[in-house]
């Protein structure tokens, strides 16, 4: 489908239109580009959408086609491969004629591509193989197309006016695109061909070529996105790029923990999932970070990444670390209204196309979220709960500090008590908590919540913000402020059970509105109530049981709005649809407060879901209408796929599932269980890259049991029943 964007209240809503030719579109990032093509390994064919080469939000190639004397081949088939770095394409020639007859019947050449994306280029390979009886000659084509224009006007937005293109220049082996933007910089799209081409026009590129029986023939195209002042990495080789990437791919998973099942297809989605987080994560001055998902938000955005680095701080705490570094080094240190920056602030995305350089968008640093500050130190303390690096603590500690007086300065700017958010730039988000579609937060009747809203989950969140710091505090040697901190959540707890809890709909309300009303709405955001530990042991129990029965689980997943509220809509973005992440921050809120079978469920539910997605991958977001027998989940239209927090979401529903603690050296179960599809588990690197140990977990009708297959020495290993 088209997406275009539409100005209701939330200026940056994706309105869907028509539907595209190719719902699934084959994906690949590398780093600040991604790529996105159809199943043949072409660019908007067909129609203008949303496929293309993308770096740093730009689209640096709009069209690109093969074809075979004029006509385009015939498709056999295609797949992602090499852990997500590789797109590999089957094809062959259709009936040949000239003058009426047939000159080369259809299959007699087999026409091989494979893409992938390394340092900010796309690499193709062309291999054409004849297994015919005769001698063929055909005319291989290339055409081409470069239009630069920004991400959100792919998105839909309409500008005023553009920068200017440029006539392309043809060289020898090759054509430069070039774009100089309202921003001032030059950027350049070239194509390189190897070997040089038999004709080379502006647009295209043909090659003449003759095969006898047997004989193929190979064909190397390199794409270079390129934006004046930046340093260009040397041009390479396609053989180069696919050993460079490969590499990077395997030393990405040296030093993790790995988790495999007794059931194949259980393995293929947790590969898949840790495929697209190690696709999605960029390697950034700071460290590791995960790009929020392709293609909208293929960059930095606060909250994303500090939640998919908390789903995946057992497997991998590296990257927690590459959250937090970046998160430090962008925090906000003044007020800037227009971009909703306060002092202490944590980000909530950056972004650097040339529609964020010139301010059309306010998302070059936009620090709109009233969650990420408080995520942030959730973050910093299971990352130190986790490694016991108390030296980056101390380093990190002026940040973390700036992030409190955030929290309780600018964050409660009424002095109520409770941490709310309203947007100050006339461009920025309406809603600023992880529901930022405009019409998310509403009363029952379905009225929209009045500014300044305060979120539940938000206060969930400072709750767990201010133990996390009081622990590290004790750790840092400041024990008057970890004293000060434990009594300030405590307050919370006890005035956040008084103002949320509604004894009429025996749930949390997801907000109080700006004159302190609840709003007595049934959503999910309770689930993360759970999972922040601000919930009551009273509560909890009727908590867990509302987001497992019909009104809120789907079967196949937590609905975002239950059924049956005002604004409920199994096909909005965030009043009733199905968020892998939601549902897994959930399971892991129900699990801590011992129903553990109930994430169980969980589990075994997302599980299910992805054996119908395309590649067992999770998408952003699905459709919460009722699992029907026989079918389905029902697919979001315009959901990003893959999505870096989804991607993290099963490893997180299966700590959940394990109760499993990694402290330091110190690995504890708590009540482990294992879903039924699973008999058993091997987890093995369990607490790298320092000491680790391996685990071999069995189903029993009523229990787990538990084998230490390896263990470094210093590490415990315990179970709790």
């Amino acid at each position: 489908m088209t997406e275009r964007t539409i100005q209701v209240d939330d200026k940056w809503y994706v309105l869907a239109t028509l539907a595209r030719a190719d719902e699934q579109p084959k994906t690949l990032k590398e780093g600040q580009a991604f790529a996105l093509f159809d199943r043949f390994g072409d660019i908007a064919v067909l129609a203008p959408g949303q496929e293309g080469l993308y770096h740093e939000d730009t689209r640096f190639l709009s069209h690109e086609e093969l074809t075979i004397n004029g006509m385009r081949p015939m498709y056999l088939g295609s797949s992602i491969e090499q852990a997500n770095s590789l797109l590999a394409i089957d094809l062959m020639n259709p009936d040949l004629t000239e003058n009426g007859h047939v000159v080369l019947p259809k299959g007699e050449l087999h026409i091989f591509r494979a893409k992938l994306l390394w340092n900010d280029a796309c690499h193709q390979h062309v291999r054409v193989s004849h297994h015919g009886g005769r001698a063929a000659r055909v005319r291989l084509q290339l055409t081409f197309d470069a239009d630069f224009v920004d991400l959100f006007e792919v998105r839909g937005m309409t500008r005023d006016r553009r920068g200017q293109r440029l006539e392309p220049v043809v060289g020898p082996e090759g054509v430069t695109f070039g774009y100089r933007g309202l921003d001032g910089a030059t950027r350049r799209t070239r194509l390189h061909f190897d070997p040089a081409p038999d004709a080379l026009q502006p647009r295209s590129a043909a090659y003449d070529i003759a095969l006898e029986p047997g004989e193929e023939r190979h064909l190397y195209i390199t794409v270079t996105c390129e934006r004046e002042g930046e340093r260009q990495p040397p041009t390479i080789r396609y053989e180069q790029a696919f050993r460079a990437c490969a590499q990077s791919r395997r030393r990405g998973r040296e030093d993790v923990c790995q988790a495999t099942s007794s059931n194949p297809l259980v393995n293929l989605w947790l590969d898949r999932s840790a495929s697209d987080l190690e696709m999605l994560t960029t390697q950034l001055r700071t460290g590791p970070y995960p790009y929020a998902g392709v293609p909208w938000y293929s960059t930095t955005f606060g909250r994303d990444g500090i939640l998919t680095a908390l789903e995946y701080l057992w497997i991998d705490p590296g990257l927690a670390r590459g959250v937090l570094e970046f998160l430090a080094d962008t925090q906000a240190t003044q007020r800037d209204p227009e971009r909703d920056a306060e002092p202490g602030k944590i980000l909530h995305e950056a972004r650097d196309s040339e529609m964020a350089r010139t301010g059309e968008i306010p998302f070059g640093r936009y620090y709109g979220t009233v969650d990420a500050t408080p995520l942030f130190l959730v973050l910093a303390g299971a990352w130190w709960h986790r490694t016991g690096d108390t030296d980056s603590i101390r380093r990190l500690w002026p940040r973390l500090l700036a992030a409190l007086q955030w929290i309780d300065h600018y964050g409660d700017a009424d002095g109520d008590g409770f941490v709310e958010y309203a947007r100050k730039s006339k461009d920025g988000l309406t809603q600023q908590g992880w529901k930022d579609s405009q019409d998310s937060v509403f009363h029952r009747d379905g009225r929209l919540a009045e500014a300044p809203i305060a979120l539940c989950e938000v206060q969930g969140y400072v709750y767990r913000a201010k133990l996390a710091l009081a622990e590290m505090a004790t750790a840092v040697g400041d024990q008057a402020l970890a004293d000060r901190l434990r009594k300030a959540a405590a307050d919370l707890c006890v005035r956040f059970q008084a103002a949320f809890w509604s004894t009429e709909r025996g749930a949390y309300a997801i907000a109080l509105d700006g004159h302190k009303r609840r709003c007595d709405v049934l959503a999910s955001n309770m689930g993360h109530c759970l999972w922040s530990g601000i919930a009551s042991d009273e509560h909890a129990g009727h908590v867990s049981r509302l987001l497992l029965g019909p009104e809120f689980f789907s079967g196949w997943g937590i609905r975002t709005v239950a059924h049956g509220e005002a604004r409920y809509n199994p096909m909005s973005y965030h009043d009733g649809s199905i968020w892998p992440h939601d549902t897994a921050i959930a399971a892991m809120g129900v699990a801590r407060y011992g129903f553990t079978d109930a994430a169980v469920r969980l589990f075994g539910a997302m599980y299910e879901a992805s054996l119908h997605f395309d590649l067992h991958r999770l998408p952003e977001l699905f459709c919460g209408f009722p699992r029907r027998p026989g079918a389905g989940p029902t697919l979001y239209p315009v959901a990003c796929a893959p999505q870096a927090w989804a991607a993290a979401a099963p490893f997180a529903m299966l700590q959940a599932c394990l109760g499993l603690d990694v402290a330091g050296n110190s690995v504890c179960l708590h009540s482990p269980r294992l879903p039924e599809v699973v008999d058993w588990l091997r987890v093995e690197r369990l607490g790298a890259p320092g000491p680790s140990c391996d685990l071999l977990l069995k189903r029993h009708e009523r229990s787990v049991g538990v084998e230490v297959l390896r263990k470094d020495p210093g590490v415990s290993v315990s179970v709790v029943v």
